[in-house]
């Protein structure tokens, strides 16, 4: 499985939560504390996307080096301001290609998502699902994997003015119908709020009236909140909340 996180606050350099952090997800690609049977490392990969100001478009960085054998990218990160941020470690799963594309955030506009998780019986199981994108989507995937899958039908709907947390959460148990026992953790943010899914896997959060983050696991040892499998959580500085996922419909509850 995957590591990634996001942050939103005051503005933090890149390497902070990313190199610098006693866990940070630097530490995770090579030492993480719950991978739950999907890998040791994380090797195949990694990429970061963060905002150069508040309301602009994200920049994105991806490659399918591990972050500890890119010192271009600590140099970047140590030189680079952001209010807001999400980075990624990719484990690719068997049979899954190893290339840069395929390593999150996937990034349109403002947007920036990241899947820590595999979905069961790739393809097959979501093929119906995937048959309901616009041919041009398909032919436009960044990669041929599951997550690059997973953004295009996020992002459809995110495109449509669709509630982000609706379109996470309809997105997530949509895709465990289809594909019983798939590890749906989904990352997304525009700057101001993250939104993220856990299903089957480890989640945590921090948040307080200055900053919100929210990680596979956490970076350091002030307090962090566990999000519960199966709920949806929304983020921003000042205000969170966690939302149980119905499995047949994803619609959340107050």
């Amino acid at each position: 499985m995957c590591r990634h996180l996001a942050y939103i606050g005051p503005p933090v350099t890149l390497s902070s939560p990313v190199l610098d952090a006693p866990h940070a997800l630097l530490r995770q690609a090579y030492g993480p504390a719950d991978m739950r049977g999907g890998g040791t490392i994380n090797a195949d990969g990694f990429g970061a996307g963060w905002y150069p100001a508040p309301g602009a478009d994200a920049i994105r960085y991806r490659t399918a080096s591990p972050i500890w054998s890119d010192a271009s990218f600590a140099a970047l990160a140590r030189a680079t301001t952001t209010p807001a941020l999400l980075a990624a470690v990719r484990s690719a799963t068997t049979g899954m290609p190893v290339t840069t594309t395929a390593n999150a955030p996937f990034v349109d506009g403002r947007w920036l998502f990241s899947h820590n998780g595999r979905v069961a019986g790739w393809p097959d199981t979501v093929a119906a699902l995937a048959g309901e994108l616009p041919v041009t989507d398909l032919l436009t995937l960044d990669a041929p994997t599951d997550a690059a899958l997973l953004w295009a039908l996020v992002r459809r709907r995110l495109r449509a003015g669709d509630d982000p947390a609706t379109v996470l959460g309809e997105t997530v148990t949509a895709v465990d119908t289809a594909a019983p026992g798939s590890r749906l953790n989904l990352l997304l943010t525009d700057g101001t709020t993250i939104w993220a899914t856990a299903w089957d896997h480890a989640l945590s959060l921090r948040a307080d009236s200055d900053s919100a983050i929210v990680a596979s696991e956490p970076i350091d040892d002030h307090p962090w909140t566990e999000v519960p499998d199966r709920h949806l959580v929304e983020a921003r500085p000042g205000r969170h909340r966690l939302y149980p996922l119905h499995v047949t419909t994803g619609v959340r509850t107050e």
